[in-house]
């Protein structure tokens, strides 16, 4: 079995909709950008890189204790592109392939993730994507070949374009919980509500 790829997590925008940083409110009394990044940790360990920008003293500072880097675009009001082409770069020169992740997917589960790496299989050749609201988008796992087209996006062009480009050599993954926002505070509320009941059934059952 092949070592599971590098996770980005891209944290760098302003949530100007939102009205705060929406990395950092509190589901359930925990950080939104600290259940994301617990989550790419269960799956790849200390190869997780978060790329953050905007608010990135606090978000280096909730960070501190994770097991993940975190690098610091200073482009970041380019838009996505920019965080995708700096945590491209920064990847380790071995680093065979990356899964791309968004810091407010709060909603994906480690074991989301994880069906994502089992049906990727380490296929050199192959992307394994996450389908919802019949599309194909992020989390997504590009092999290395795709590095270079993920460092020439431009603006606030996400990786969804390289997937549109490459979809040959998809391998889709239903996911429900990636089409979950964070993006308002109605999403805001419905994320807390899904989140504290959650959290009861999890005590209940133990």
């Amino acid at each position: 079995m092949s070592a599971p790829p590098h996770v980005l997590v891209l944290a760098a925008g302003a949530s100007r909709r939102l009205g705060q940083p929406k990395q950092l409110v509190k589901l359930a009394g925990r950080p939104a950008l600290h259940i994301v990044v617990a989550n790419a940790v269960a799956v790849a360990g200390h190869a997780v890189t978060v790329v953050v920008g905007a608010h990135a003293r606090e978000m280096t500072h909730l960070l501190a204790h994770s097991p993940a880097s975190v690098i610091v675009n200073r482009h970041w009001e380019e838009g996505m592109a920019s965080s995708l082409r700096f945590g491209v770069a920064s990847l380790p020169p071995a680093c065979h392939a990356a899964m791309v992740l968004l810091g407010d997917q709060v909603a994906v589960t480690a074991d989301d993730l994880k069906r994502l790496v089992s049906a990727w299989k380490g296929e050199e050749s192959m992307i394994a994507a996450s389908v919802y609201e019949q599309r194909v988008g992020v989390p997504a796992i590009f092999p290395r070949l795709c590095f270079t087209e993920l460092a020439e996006l431009r603006g606030d062009q996400g990786a969804r374009m390289v997937l549109e480009r490459n979809n040959y050599r998809l391998v889709r993954v239903p996911m429900a919980n990636a089409a979950i926002d964070l993006d308002t505070p109605e999403d805001l509320a419905a994320l807390n509500e899904r989140f504290q009941r959650a959290e009861t059934t999890h005590s209940v059952e133990n």
